[in-house]
């Protein structure tokens, strides 16, 4: 994984295609960390599916910026789960105060 995970997309594995990956949603990440900040203001507390759905990006793009949120203490768990369309539970997330700030 980058040891910069916190401020651009991680990546693993020695093939070279996840660290493709990372540099080529690094442009868009701010973006998308926002997008994923935005959809918890919105919706209080949510799932990560929840905040994908009400945020209107794949789930691709966004899901892994929710690691990157918890790393940078902009999201934390509520500490409840709500069980996700495949039937599995999930954590609930919602915006830290640092994270309401950084949305002003």
């Amino acid at each position: 994984m980058s040891e910069r995970y916190h401020d651009m997309p991680g990546a693993k594995g020695p093939d070279g295609t996840s660290q493709a990956a990372a540099e080529a949603i690094t442009p868009r990440g701010p973006y998308l960390r926002r997008q994923a900040m935005l959809a918890l203001l919105k919706l209080g507390d949510a799932t990560v599916l929840e905040a994908v759905e009400a945020a209107g990006v794949t789930r691709e793009s966004l899901q892994p910026r929710f690691s990157e949120l918890r790393a940078l203490k902009l999201v934390e768990p509520t500490g409840a789960r709500r069980r996700n369309p495949s039937g599995k539970w999930a954590a609930v997330l919602r915006l830290t105060d640092k994270g309401r700030e950084a949305l002003q």
